[in-house]
């Protein structure tokens, strides 16, 4: 048996590339008790699996030694938010480069365009460059130096190392009387803080899908107590506390309407467009919206067991996982750094031997320092995650993992499950054809099946309340799985359900219902029989309408070249009719709970790459065996918990949205590694051939880092009309 884990989330504070992601990540793998870690440089976080027992101070200390900061909330407390922490960097950078761009402007003026013979004039970029180099530089030579006391180097380490040369080389020209690179330092540490700006900036809004959820959620209830209403902070509603909720605002936590009647739009959290009508005894979620009515609703779920709080919880896990196209770039970013600092140290002994002069040489080295940019590789991946799994969850898709976005671009065929996907799932009673007394055989079934909590029974059972039929008790029920129910009403056994299960039982089939049964399937109607004494009494029929969007939905898939296919418990002349009226001509009928897995199956081994979309327990198993498993959220938990996907609504449209939102977001991934891989495999070498200016190579760098992330907040304005 495994051992037991627990998820431990560090907030990692000075990582200033994806190098110094990597270089957490395997200390923390190697601490003692810890599974596996994974450190996200665009979250700023890191993720550890580990024993119960672990010490978390052990592994705060271990980071610390290899100079950063990790710091982990307290169970209860509230950590700082990914937006938050990048709000507050972009804010110091903002400080920062204004300030370094104040003195650096007179110092590129006056090296570009004056007289740099003069003594003063030298003296005085001296003086203007040293507060760039030294003061508004500082955080760039101070984390080279933690990084040097545990023998590491990252991107840091480049721009200290770039600009110290520049600016040492510059100290000695001076009073050598040589051409002097002041200018190079202050307009290198300059430009770098603005990328820096820029980046934190970006990055915060790629971040705050996360806190636009949280910020749905209502601050204060309105609770009932003692024929009085009281005013208090939400995380004061416990679960059983009378919330009174009017029209207009926010439902405070999950819950169960008691009092009222009113039309709740769910769009926030399902992205269902539709309002859904909701009286007593239906459930609610906490920070949808009351639209008209007066309701009285009582607390189930609170804090981190409500809808809200588990859907933010998919959306983090999602964005602090790693694709595995990612592992590419964490290898070379790994090698990237000490790399540099070689092709840096080669080119300028190549040049200073061919030369013969300092300056040329001390420029290339610069230029190929300071265009090396390992945090464009860090970037590519994580924010395009962290946008298109945000963006996910406003148009309600859930993605699980990371990894999720990588499989779903390769599906070629989706098998739905019809009831409660395709279909509504909310069955009625349609037709009724009996040899008896029509009260005395719907009393028999209706007692029968209302006691099995099946769809279909549920719709029988409602059928008779309908006719003002009183419901009686049952002894003995048993279920048939794939078949029916049998049990004994007022000392009467009752049969219900196909006619192999009456026929096991030895119960004649009279041809007229036989001929009802067939005209009622032909129809598109579930139906079955039901029987006592010997013989079948009567043939009934419920019908399921399918979702508004379902034949659209097929339809856009079939187009995308995706197969498909549907599964459905029901007979085949109800699946036929249902798969005609949509289009699909891949049908499996009557299989059992057991077999769907083994319709999967099939496909995949015909070469498919198989999404499946369900609902149900009798799910999770195909869920679980297909590539991809697309989990509805109105269906069971245990449904949801086996999906790679989670639909927050039954629109089977969703399916669609997940798919082609998951190309989308690898398409960009893909993208921003193209960028990052080819920014410098063209720009070292022309650095190293002194065919790139410090100061150009500088710009260049911290736009190539903005550019990853600007194209991955493309994603934000995604539609689910989108290729």
């Amino acid at each position: 048996m495994a051992e037991a884990t627990q998820t431990i989330i560090l907030d990692v504070e000075g990582m200033t590339c994806a190098s110094c992601a990597l270089r957490i990540e395997r200390v923390l793998s190697r601490q003692e008790g810890v599974a596996t870690a994974a450190v996200s440089f665009a979250g700023q976080e890191a993720r550890v699996e580990a024993r119960p027992d672990i010490d978390v101070a052990a592994l705060e200390s271990a980071v610390a030694r290899l100079g950063y900061r990790a710091t982990h909330a307290a169970p209860g407390e509230q950590g700082t938010s990914v937006a938050e922490r990048y709000g507050v960097e972009a804010r110091y950078q903002r400080r920062n480069v204004i300030a370094a761009a104040a003195f650096a402007l007179p110092v590129f003026v006056l090296s570009m365009f004056g007289d740099m013979h003069a003594s003063w004039q030298r003296a005085l970029v001296w003086a203007l460059a040293t507060p760039v180099e030294f003061i508004f530089g500082w955080q760039f030579h101070r984390n080279a130096a933690k990084r040097l006391r545990s023998f590491a180097a990252g991107m840091d380490t480049l721009v200290s190392l770039g600009t110290l040369a520049a600016y040492g080389y510059s100290v000695w020209a001076f009073f050598a009387h040589e051409h002097l690179y002041f200018e190079t330092a202050a307009v290198i540490i300059t430009f770098i803080l603005l990328g820096r700006f820029f980046e934190a900036r970006a990055k915060g809004r790629a971040s705050r899908a996360v806190a636009r959820l949280l910020e749905l959620g209502a601050k204060e209830a309105r609770l009932r107590r003692d024929r009085t209403e009281v005013s208090v902070p939400i995380g004061a509603v416990r679960p059983g506390d009378l919330m009174v909720v009017r029209p207009g605002e926010r439902i405070p936590t999950d819950g169960r309407v008691v009092e009222g009647h009113s039309t709740i739009d769910e769009s926030m959290l399902t992205g269902e467009s539709v309002p859904v009508e909701r009286g007593p005894g239906d459930t609610v979620l906490g920070a949808t919206v009351n639209q008209h009515g007066h309701l009285v609703v009582e607390a189930t779920r609170v804090g981190s067991g409500t809808a809200l709080a588990q859907i933010v919880r998919l959306v983090e896990e999602a964005q602090a996982t790693k694709a595995p196209v990612q592992r590419l770039a964490d290898r070379i970013a790994g090698v990237f750094v000490p790399a540099v600092l070689a092709v840096a140290a080669v080119t300028f002994a190549l040049r200073l031997g061919i030369g013969g002069e300092a300056g040329p040489a001390v420029q290339a080295a610069v230029a190929v320092l300071v265009i090396a940019c390992p945090c464009a590789l860090g970037l590519a991946t994580p924010t395009a995650i962290m946008v298109g799994s945000g963006r996910g969850a406003e148009l309600g898709v859930l993605f699980k993992g990371a990894d999720v976005f990588e499989r779903s671009r390769l599906v070629d065929a989706v098998v739905f499950d019809k009831t409660g996907t395709l279909t509504r799932g909310a069955m009625t009673l349609h037709s009724l054809e009996t040899t008896e007394d029509r009260r005395r055989a719907l009393y028999l079934v209706a007692t029968l099946e209302a006691a099995s909590e099946h769809p279909v029974g549920k719709a029988v059972a409602l059928g008779a309340e309908e006719e003002g039929i009183e419901l009686g008790t049952v002894r003995d029920l048993t279920a048939v799985p794939g078949l029916g129910v049998r049990g004994t009403v007022d000392g009467v056994e009752v049969l219900a359900g196909r006619p192999g299960l009456l026929e096991d039982a030895g119960l004649e089939i009279p041809a007229s219902l036989a001929e009802a049964l067939a005209a009622m399937e032909d129809a598109g109607h579930t139906a079955f029989f039901t029987g006592w004494d010997g013989r079948a009494r009567a043939a009934l029929s419920v019908a399921d309408t399918l979702r508004p969007s379902a034949r659209p939905t097929v339809a856009a898939l079939r187009d995308a070249g995706i197969q498909v296919a549907m599964l459905t418990g029901d007979n085949r002349r109800t699946a036929a009719a249902i798969a005609g009226a949509l289009g699909i001509t891949r049908v499996a009928a009557e299989v059992l709970p057991g077999d769907k897995a083994a319709e999967v199956a099939r496909l995949q081994a015909e070469g498919r790459t198989v999404a499946f979309v369900g609902d149900g327990i009798n799910d999770a198993p195909a869920l679980t065996r297909a590539d991809l498993g697309m989990a509805v959220g109105t269906g069971t938990d245990v449904a949801i918990e086996a999906g790679d996907v989670v639909l927050m609504s039954g629109d089977p449209a969703l399916a669609r949205t997940a798919l082609s939102l998951a190309a989308a977001t690898f398409r960009t991934i893909r993208q921003n590694l193209f960028w990052a891989f080819g920014y410098n495999i063209a720009a070292i070498p022309l650095a190293a051939a002194g065919f790139l200016d410090p100061m150009i190579a500088a710009g260049a760098m911290a736009l190539s880092s903005v550019s990853v992330v600007a194209n991955s907040l493309r994603l934000r304005r995604y539609l689910p009309t989108a290729d």
